[in-house]
């Protein structure tokens, strides 16, 4: 669906079989009231949370009514993944430190995903219709065709760095859900190193003498090492 398609469908009549019996507001909830407290309940329970239901309870309407607004899930997804965008300021092109310049936009995408456990969902296996997320796809790949990359190499580059994003905050996530219940050893870094170490040498034996490397990394040390070879492979 083209952007003018998706605009068109947010005029559409609300489906009366979603919900037979909307509750009624006496004040209109607005896009940006549904962006907002999409995120409210995103930020204090995971991404998984939100569903339109979920969502139509915290307005205090029925589901039918979002979608006056909001033409599905998906379309909800994209209007979160564009606000977060419209927080991001770019650097104008430098040819001189274009490395450093798309390093650091990657880092603050991620940034503001981390604030929103596990809504770097929402931007996987979408296209960039909505302005904002397309005005970072256009900066980023202003920034990186400015370090002399060739248009397709650049191009498939930045698609591939904002998966790994998205794809390191998803993980992120997820690592910080299952902290909280039985399997939490697994983010325990001396009982990983005791598991590797306690495999047979014989039929593993990179994984017991590197255990130390396997398990090595503080905060997103691995995230920078990432986003350095993908980006240093450019040149």
């Amino acid at each position: 669906m083209n952007p003018k398609e998706r605009r068109a469908a947010r005029h559409q009549p609300p489906n009366p079989d979603a919900d037979p019996a909307p509750r009624r507001r006496k004040t209109p909830i607005t896009v940006e009231q549904v962006i907002d407290t999409a995120l409210g309940v995103i930020a204090a329970e995971g991404y998984e949370a939100l569903t339109m239901r979920r969502l139509a309870g915290e307005l205090d309407t029925g589901p039918a009514s979002l979608y006056a607004h909001v033409v599905n899930k998906a379309d909800l997804d994209e209007l979160l993944i564009g606000r977060l965008c419209a927080e991001l300021v770019l650097p104008e092109p430098n040819p001189a430190i274009w490395r450093e310049q798309l390093r650091d936009v990657c880092t603050r995408i991620r940034d503001q995903y981390l604030k929103y456990p596990g809504i770097s969902h929402a931007s996987l296996a979408t296209a960039p219709t909505d302005l904002e997320i397309a005005r970072i796809n256009e900066g980023m790949l202003a920034i990186v065709l400015a370090g002399g990359v060739a248009p397709q190499a650049a191009a498939w580059a930045i698609d591939a760095l904002l998966l790994y994003v998205a794809a390191y905050c998803l993980e992120q996530a997820m690592a910080r859900q299952r902290s909280t219940q039985d399997d939490a050893w697994i983010h325990d870094r001396d009982e990983l190193i005791r598991r590797f170490t306690a495999l047979p040498a014989q039929t593993f034996p990179y994984t017991t003498r590197y255990a130390a490397e396997l398990t090595a990394g503080e905060a997103h040390d691995r995230f920078d090492f990432t986003l350095t070879l993908m980006i240093n492979g450019l040149a």
